[in-house]
């Protein structure tokens, strides 16, 4: 089969080849992969510590070329969205049939493909929040894959959605589109505290982000694009000030169930236009190198999506 392979000596660190078929477990689905979406982690961490020959790929969405042999899962021929460690940048995938969700039969796969990771990420974090309606809820990093997907659950749950940008001016209409409540360029701006916070930024701004914290407020720390250090100032857990019991909790897409669910449910929101996903890039995977280039130069507000042309 064609897959993208990591090549370090290609300029992009990949470079479209041939390697073997995946041999899927009783317990995995072999999907036909027709679109994939690129994240910021895997085009950086990824591809550089990655074995000559690795296929990656965390996000992909096709169609279901033979069933899981044990039984669980969708037969074949249905549309489904996927996630894993790897694998989804090739023509055909092998999934653990609880990483798949189901999708409607006309759905988009390239729209379907920036759900796995973001979509699941967003739902995810504010979860952890509890209860939404009614809330003071802060996104960070309001602009990327996660934080788009965060504002519009977010709002879709009743909370008051406050949307954090580096550039309200240029983005404040479309995240307002979106469910945004209130648009302001960084946390310190916020003019009230915040019930929670789903920060997607890491380094600086998620101290400034706990510092507009209510009592017992919650920050769900899901990225860090910045790879700056997180420096709290001097006695900012003690609480002197009166707000106590707020807290910082980590995240990781793996904790708790396994997502198959979550992605299906994702999948029917986005096909009856509940969510709107916000593609910045589109092209076939024989563009992988213009498609990087973009995300890596910070000038994509959205997802990346490769349409796998065979």
């Amino acid at each position: 089969m064609r897959a993208l392979l990591v090549d370090h000596s290609a300029a992009s660190g990949l470079r479209l080849g041939e390697t073997t078929d995946p041999e899927p477990a009783p317990h995995q689905a072999l999907i036909r992969v027709t679109a994939t979406s690129l994240n910021f982690g895997e085009v950086t961490h990824a591809v550089s510590r990655a074995p000559e020959g690795t296929v990656l790929g965390w996000d992909a969405a096709g169609v279901v070329e033979r069933a899981a042999a044990d039984g669980s899962g969708p037969a074949a021929g249905t549309a489904v969205l996927t996630l894993g460690d790897g694998g989804g940048w090739a023509e055909f995938r092998a999934v653990d049939t609880g990483l798949l969700g189901v999708a409607p039969a006309d759905a988009d796969p390239g729209a379907l493909s920036t759900l796995p990771v973001t979509g699941t990420s967003a739902l995810r974090a504010l979860r952890r929040i509890g209860s939404l309606p009614g809330k003071r809820i802060l996104i960070t990093g309001s602009t990327g894959g996660v934080g788009q997907y965060a504002v519009q659950l977010a709002h879709r749950g009743g909370a008051h959605v406050i949307a954090s940008t580096g550039d309200p001016d240029t983005h404040g209409d479309h995240l307002r589109a979106l469910g945004a409540d209130d648009v302001i360029p960084g946390p310190e701006h916020a003019d009230a505290l915040m019930d929670a916070v789903v920060d997607c930024v890491g380094g600086p701004q998620l101290v400034k982000a706990f510092e507009k914290l209510a009592p017992h407020g919650t920050l769900v720390a899901v990225g860090d694009v910045t790879l700056q250090p997180v420096q709290f100032p001097p006695g900012a857990f003690l609480g002197n000030d009166g707000r106590h019991g707020r807290s910082i909790v980590t995240f990781h897409i793996q904790d708790g169930p396994l997502p198959g669910p979550d992605l299906t449910w994702l999948a029917d929101r986005l096909a009856a236009q509940d969510l709107t996903p916000h593609i910045s890039w589109r092209g076939s995977w024989n563009e992988v190198h213009e498609g990087i280039a973009a995300l890596l130069g910070r000038s994509l507000h959205g997802k990346a999506v490769l349409d796998l042309t065979l």
